[in-house]
């Protein structure tokens, strides 16, 4: 089983002296990486705020969590990547997502695609970063993409590439971590009509986890074994009445009962050393062995990440 490690999805700063504080703090607190997500709303752009995280940390990593493929062409996430990573000494983990918040897509007055397509040009794009970053002159032709012989100058310092991460919930998206990811991310939640919809959270259920880590398992096939399981956490309650909390979380989302919060690997509830048990069974039971929580609760997992993180 591989060793925990903990990662924090940020929004931004108020300035950049708060930016800086906030990626050294991540970092003193145990943390392995810094992530930034990629919507356009008020989230900062995450390739220059990575390069300034890098220059106020020392050992960091610092990632996407996830770009939406359809907002850039491959070619110029490859350029970009490659200069995050030479910038920051080797600490980019390249996290790359197929979009999914329609009204996004109409802001920019780009078509949404079926989840199907989006996910087919998501694959095709893998396939042409990956070939640049690892040096290659790529020529590439699909549905989607047309490249003729392009190389890019600068390349990462790490090899054959920085870390992949490709996330999601649906089978495809999964298959397609499966196939070409080093680690492979867990969402759970379906975005229905392109987020019109409250989402579908019933890929949190454990039924659904097992049934995503066994497709998972079954398309990766060999390389399964040096896959890394990530899962995207969206609430942390540390405290002494887990089932109190459990009962408080299905008031908003409605879809699930307490007990299936309590088992969900997409939740953190209980004390610290509730918390810890249930991560180590977790791993046992899914190998999930790298948990990224969202900004607010950096500080109540702290404790946990003391406890657990390199373990």
């Amino acid at each position: 089983m591989k060793p925990f490690r903990f990662g924090v999805n940020l929004r931004g700063a108020s300035s950049r002296a708060k930016w800086r504080d906030t990626a050294r703090q991540v970092e003193d607190l145990g943390f392995s990486t810094l992530l930034l997500p990629d919507h356009l709303t008020d989230l900062i752009a995450p390739f220059p705020a990575l390069v300034s995280a890098a220059e106020a940390t020392t050992r960091l990593q610092l990632g996407t969590n996830v770009l939406n493929n359809d907002l850039r062409h491959p070619i110029l996430v490859a350029r970009e990547a490659a200069a995050v990573d030479f910038l920051s000494d080797g600490r980019l983990q390249l996290g790359l997502g197929a979009g999914s918040i329609r009204s996004e897509y109409e802001e920019a007055g780009l078509q949404f695609d079926a989840g199907g397509s989006r996910v087919e040009r998501l694959g095709e794009a893998v396939t042409i970063i990956k070939g640049l970053l690892s040096g290659e002159r790529v020529t590439f032709a699909g549905r989607h993409y047309k490249i003729s012989g392009h190389a890019i100058a600068l390349l990462p310092v790490q090899k054959p590439h920085p870390p992949v991460l490709i996330g999601g919930n649906g089978r495809r998206l999964l298959a397609l971590a499966a196939r070409e990811a080093d680690i492979v991310g867990l969402s759970g939640i379906t975005f229905r009509d392109g987020g019109a919809q409250p989402p579908d959270l019933s890929g949190w259920r454990v039924a659904a986890v097992d049934e995503r880590i066994e497709h998972v398992r079954e398309v990766a096939g060999e390389r399964y074994p040096s896959l890394e399981i990530c899962a995207l956490v969206q609430r942390v309650i540390v405290t002494e009445n887990a089932r109190g909390a459990a009962e408080d979380l299905t008031r908003g989302w409605p879809q699930l009962r307490a007990d299936e919060f309590l088992g969900s690997p997409y939740v953190m509830i209980g004390t610290v050393d509730q918390i810890v048990d249930s991560l180590q069974a977790r791993r046992d039971r899914w190998g999930i062995s790298y948990y990224v929580i969202q900004e607010p609760y950096l500080e109540a997992l702290a404790p946990v990440v003391a406890r657990l993180a390199g373990r």
